[in-house]
């Protein structure tokens, strides 16, 4: 257990993630002293072991509220770096888009060594993570003032069906043997959410579509040639920068499906191993082999693809650095022209932290060694790193980083990290954004996960979706 104990409650959300950090797996219990806003700060950290932190800083005007929290996150790192002896490769970043400032810091006229130095000065970052952050920052807006413009937006289709649930998904995935039966009322749905965007947007076109999920190939071959009749008869995709297709799981993969994707203009594709070992699949609920996704990859070669990508997990249950090791060289054999490296992000009350205590699976503290290989390994097939986010309990605080070779880039990975367009999303447990081209103001819609209520509530979303792209551009 850890305790807080603090004045008041206006920065709790900047303290939480920093203690949980650097003392990962502990839960937190919090507590007020009483005082109000305006008074000194009052902070302190105690654990079973001890006090790690104790002190107590001016408190600021609403005016000042940035640097003293700039300073209370600087004073708490200091401390709780000193006594833990454990420094953090983002410094006091607990943010998912930390490019994002450091592209920031680069329009306002500061060079990329200066942006760098600030980064490590200003967040306490490392000196590898701030290299790091500018060199993504430069190439993405390089790439987004190519391809952005006033008015543009992209467009999302969930297809959140997969062959089975793997155990660290939190992305809406339903297994599509339950709901074979209906996929084609989503379908409907999917087309009258399709029809409402093109109202939304109606002298415009999508400057990307991604179709995602779940598992898109989970749908048959038919049902995924209507998918595409559909989205090419409501939209002009002429001038489609990039269409992408997540097909995913290896086991959902078939040659009929993969020519029913060419066919249909698709040129970018997915063909997720997460990992070369075999015992480790099992483990995660994934129900296909190592050799099926070198199947599935040929075949995607074959079938004239050429521009895939590969996603790696680091920090799976009971795998080392030897493991990371196999999967990355595993990969390397096929040369894939993009790879996402994803860490690890096991959250409490998850059905992976569940099944992890309850069969005795453990995940290994050497994310950075692993990080280290799988960055060695996607620089030696020629790829370079070209976007990157984090998320909340990542295996080691690191980071998730995409590598591709030059002009595989993902376009609309990088349009909706860095949300500088619109995102139009359909379908269940999806979130359109909306991109005030003049404000920069950001907000969201999402629809429900749970597909009953999607399928129930379909009409009610197309009138409220509609009603949040009636906004100026």
């Amino acid at each position: 257990m850890i305790y807080l104990t603090m004045s008041h409650d206006g920065f709790i959300n900047d303290i939480h993630p920093l203690v949980r950090s650097f003392i990962p797996g502990e839960e937190i219990e919090v507590s007020y002293r009483g005082t109000e806003p305006g008074e000194s700060f009052f902070l302190s950290v105690e654990t079973s072991e001890g006090i790690p932190a104790s002190f107590e800083i001016k408190d600021r005007t609403k005016e000042d509220r940035l640097a003293m929290k700039n300073e209370l996150k600087c004073t708490l790192y200091r401390q709780l770096s000193d006594k833990l002896k454990k420094e953090l490769p983002w410094g006091t970043l607990s943010g998912i888009r930390p490019v994002r400032l450091a592209m920031n810091h680069l329009k306002e006229g500061f060079s990329e060594e200066e942006t760098v130095r600030w980064m490590q000065d200003y967040y306490l970052a490392g000196p590898e993570k701030s290299s790091l952050a500018v060199e993504i920052a430069v190439k993405e807006q390089r790439i987004i003032n190519e391809i952005n413009y006033p008015g543009a937006f992209s467009l999302y289709i969930g297809i959140p069906f997969c062959p089975t649930t793997c155990l660290y998904c939190s992305f809406p995935s339903n297994a599509i043997g339950k709901w074979k039966e209906r996929t084609g009322d989503y379908l409907d749905c999917i087309e009258k959410e399709l029809l409402a965007v093109k109202r939304s947007f109606p002298d415009r076109n999508p400057v990307t579509v991604y179709i995602g999920g779940g598992t898109p190939v989970t749908l048959s071959e038919e049902e995924l040639k209507r998918l595409f009749s559909m989205t090419a008869d409501i939209f002009n995709l002429s001038s489609l920068k990039e269409y992408t297709v997540e097909a995913g799981r290896p086991d959902a993969i078939t040659y009929g499906k993969l020519k029913v994707l060419k066919e249909n203009g698709v040129d970018r594709i997915s063909v997720n191993p997460q990992t070369m070992n075999e015992e480790t699949l099992k483990k995660i609920g994934r129900f296909h082999t190592v050799a099926d996704t070198v199947r599935a990859f040929h075949e995607a070669r074959d079938e004239g693809f050429d521009n895939i990508n590969m996603d790696m997990i680091l920090g799976l249950p009971d795998e080392d650095l030897s493991h990371v090791e196999r999967t990355i060289s595993g990969i390397a054999e096929l040369q894939p022209d993009d790879l996402t490296i994803h860490c690890l992000a096991v959250k409490r009350g998850s059905a992976l932290k569940e099944h992890m205590d309850r069969n005795g699976y453990s995940c290994s503290p050497d994310t950075d060694r692993m990080m280290e290989a799988a960055g060695r390994g996607a620089e030696k097939m020629g790829l370079s790193p070209y976007y990157l986010y984090r998320q909340k309990n990542m295996s080691g605080n690191f980071e998730n980083t995409g590598w591709s070779k030059p002009g595989k880039e993902g376009l609309y990975n990088i349009l909706m990290m860095e949300e500088v367009q619109s995102i139009a999303a359909v379908g269940a447990g999806t979130v359109s954004k909306y991109v005030g081209q003049e404000s920069g103001d950001i907000s969201r819609y999402g629809t429900p996960k749970d597909l009953n209520s999607y399928f129930g509530s379909i009409d009610e979303i197309i009138s409220k979706k509609e009603e949040f792209f009636r906004k100026p551009v």
